[in-house]
């Protein structure tokens, strides 16, 4: 017993020592060393690459877009108060851009009541870099993941719930531009709304979320994330169920079918029927000799 009370005592006055201090300190070092060194190059690594997009970004910016949007993406106004060639993207996130420049609308070719789609200029990774500029210069909607817009991973019955609330939603907020099955329509002073058939997921989902052009932007506050899927769900849905019977006229809808079957239909009918009345009401008399 005296000899483990000895030893304590050697331990305990060698700690109180003045190198038992500096060896604690120096073994802190090392394992705080070895702890940044184990972790912190990933981050930085991490770091450096999105500061390189992000430069990569600016310099496609600035060859391309600048032009319309200001060397900052401040806009550039004309000389008519309340018009710009090109809008501020100072907020719009990297979403917007993701969308615009994934579908081929931006760059514009020429100025126009719409930008069409067409094959993109640039390729993924160049747009990714366009993307991540535009959110350096402010915070604004990230591109979302796939996760966010698929049913992937639901039940059966979960998916048939899922597109009868997204139908619910599209035909309360959207039929009016997009018409009810989402094959777009005229808009007012020479826009229109795209048809939606065939448009990927992730495009319609960042339309909702910012809403370009002519269309009204539908936040997570507005429509969740779930709601948004949901909606996407519908059309797909949309796209996949057979149009049974007679011509779909492009699934305009009731009114220009209706219209159609009056002007073609009832109009053949009421031809046909001038044409025989005309025919069976004349009569060929003989003149009689007095």
């Amino acid at each position: 017993m005296r000899l483990l009370n000895r030893t304590a005592g050697r331990l305990s006055r060698h700690r109180r020592g003045p190198l038992a201090g500096l060896a604690v300190l120096l073994l802190g070092l090392l394992i705080s060393g070895s702890l940044y060194t184990a972790l912190a190059p990933a981050q930085a690594n991490n770091q450096a690459s999105e500061t390189d997009q992000i430069a990569q970004g600016k310099e496609l910016f600035l060859a391309s877009c600048a032009f319309c949007h200001g060397k900052n993406g401040e806009g550039i106004p004309t000389v008519r108060d309340g018009y710009q060639i090109g809008p501020s993207l100072v907020g719009v996130g990297a979403a917007a851009v993701d969308f615009q420049v994934g579908t081929g609308r931006m760059p514009m070719v020429q100025p126009g009541a719409q930008a069409p789609r067409k094959p993109p200029v640039f390729d993924q990774d160049e747009i990714d870099a366009l993307a991540a500029y535009v959110a350096s210069l402010a915070p604004g909607p990230a591109v979302p993941n796939e996760s966010d817009y698929s049913i992937e991973g639901l039940s059966e019955t979960e998916r048939e719930e899922a597109i009868s609330r997204g139908g619910q939603i599209f035909l309360t907020n959207c039929t009016a531009c997009h018409n009810f099955n989402g094959r777009g329509g005229a808009m007012p002073r020479g826009g229109y709304a795209p048809s939606l058939h065939g448009v990927e997921g992730k495009y319609i989902y960042e339309a909702l979320l910012t809403g370009p052009q002519q269309m009204p932007n539908f936040s997570n506050g507005n429509l969740s994330p779930e709601e948004k899927r949901d909606v996407i769900a519908y059309l797909d849905s949309v796209q996949e169920t057979p149009e049974y019977a007679g011509f779909t006229l492009g699934g305009l809808g009731p009114v220009s079918e209706g219209m159609f079957a009056w002007l073609l239909g009832i109009g053949s009918l009421v031809g046909a029927a001038v044409w025989i009345a005309s025919h069976t009401t004349r009569t060929k008399k003989t003149k009689v000799d007095a």
